[in-house]
């Protein structure tokens, strides 16, 4: 059974600081071209980024990160840069799970990670073993990962563990196996980097989030511009499909005690 409402049955609560986060961490590339240097210099700083932005979220209360590292197409890019980017990956899980236990962050990554070497494999578990009992934010990282992927490795579970109901499966049949099965869904979806699209990620999951782009690179990504990111967010009317009558019904029905949902 599902841990959080889904948007699509259920309407969640709607709080004024997103619960959870989710980004796609684009421009390493074109940051690091703009200054003359190897795309991968982009990616070292995009990681002093990611440390900036988990202490922000912490900061203003958000509960759950999601961040798009490395997608299921990123294996087209030249393989010196790939094999760059796991050597990176390796080298943040070797020196950054003591930090994030002290910030009390509790670290998940998900995607079919049986590409990885072994050794990133290990790294991968130790680093959410010893942040298991974190509660203070879940970080979880997006690793060789696609939507379309997430919804066929649900749907092949049930038919593993669900065969009699082939034909009559129910979205909270489905939702239990996806990767995020222990996150609610997003409130709020960001992508840096001036592009204004998805890029196959968390195509289930991301049916009622609210979209935040923006221009700005993701290394000069900052505390201000996810503040700038969570304002515009505050300014949305999240009706999950009712009318705006209908909200203003709820806001009088709170303040009276009676309860105007339909």
């Amino acid at each position: 059974m599902a841990l959080f409402k889904s948007a699509t049955r259920e309407v969640p609560e709607i709080r004024p600081v997103p619960r959870h986060i989710a980004i796609i961490m684009d421009g390493n590339g074109r940051w690091a071209k703009k200054r003359f240097l190897p795309r991968v210099a982009g990616h070292v700083k995009g990681v002093e980024t990611v440390r900036e932005i988990v202490r922000a979220c912490i900061n203003e209360g958000v509960e759950y990160l999601t961040l798009f590292a490395f997608s299921s197409e990123n294996w087209r890019r030249p393989a010196e840069e790939v094999g760059r980017l796991m050597q990176l990956f390796v080298s943040a899980l070797e020196n950054e799970v003591a930090k994030l236990t002290r910030n009390g962050v509790r670290l998940k990554v998900v995607g079919d990670l049986s590409r990885f070497d072994a050794r990133l494999q290990e790294l991968i578990h130790a680093a959410e073993t010893a942040t298991a009992e974190n509660a203070r934010l879940t970080l979880s990282i997006a690793a060789n990962y696609g939507g379309r992927w997430d919804i066929l490795q649900a749907m092949n579970q049930l038919a593993v563990t669900q065969p009699e109901k082939t034909g009559n499966w129910t979205e909270a049949d489905l939702e239990p196996c996806l990767a995020l099965n222990y996150a609610p869904e997003p409130d709020l979806f960001i992508r840096t980097g001036g592009e204004e699209r998805i890029s196959n990620f968390l195509l289930w999951q991301l049916a009622y989030t609210e979209f935040h782009f923006t221009e700005t690179l993701w290394p000069e990504f900052d505390a201000d511009a996810l503040k700038a990111a969570i304002v515009s967010y505050q300014k949305r009317e999240r009706r999950f499909g009712r009318t705006s009558e209908q909200l203003t019904g709820d806001v009088a029905s709170a303040q009276d005690g009676t309860d105007a949902r339909p």
